[in-house]
């Protein structure tokens, strides 16, 4: 339960609250399971709802997703939220010993999952979608992942302050290249194996 309550503890304390989540002793099972996966489960179900139900304006028509169409798609981004997790939390434990001691994979994805956790909530503005106020929305979370995640790498990962932002710095590039490929193997997927179907 204190692993849930500090990823809501983090969105208002920032910094201060990484010092509560670095002191906490975690495997990666209990991140995944206890913060991963519930966070993860808000923006899919709301969206799923947001798509299917409030839908969005185009052309003065209202436009929705079949509910059969929009639940693969669901499904698959809240396995790839989870998954990504864990990459990038494997890929700050690979690169903890250019920067440091080796940090454990548990720590990596401790580090990773937290810094999401401002994208996770923001997903309950999918439950009626508009792309003007989504878009504000997006810039505005992104902006303060990155905030978590350069505030997060020293007291995580434990790695001297003068390293903390090279370190963040790669991390973010790695979360860049990885979000593109994300993009990619969704268009694929959209073009080859799950094409939505619309109500109008």
């Amino acid at each position: 339960m204190k692993t849930f309550i500090n990823g809501w503890r983090l969105l208002f304390t920032g910094k201060a609250g990484w010092d509560a989540i670095a002191s906490e002793d975690r495997g990666v099972a209990r991140t995944l399971l206890l913060h991963t996966v519930p966070f993860s489960l808000i923006p899919a179900v709301c969206w799923f709802y947001g798509v299917t139900s409030s839908g969005w304006e185009v052309a003065d028509q209202t436009m929705r997703m079949t509910a059969d169409s929009a639940l693969p798609m669901v499904v698959m981004f809240f396995f790839a939220c989870v998954a990504g997790i864990f990459f990038l939390g494997y890929m700050v434990h690979w690169m903890s010993t250019t920067y440091g001691d080796e940090a454990p994979i548990s720590r990596g994805v401790t580090l990773i999952s937290y810094t999401a956790t401002p994208f996770f909530v923001a997903g309950v503005f999918g439950l009626f979608p508009i792309l003007w106020l989504d878009i504000m929305v997006g810039v505005a979370v992104a902006c303060y992942c990155i905030y978590l995640l350069y505030t997060g790498v020293g007291p995580v990962i434990r790695v001297t302050q003068e390293r903390v932002f090279l370190y963040a710095s790669a991390l973010f590039a790695v979360a860049l290249v990885s979000f593109v490929g994300l993009l990619t193997a969704t268009v694929l997927a959209w073009d080859f194996v799950i094409a939505p179907e619309y109500t109008y």
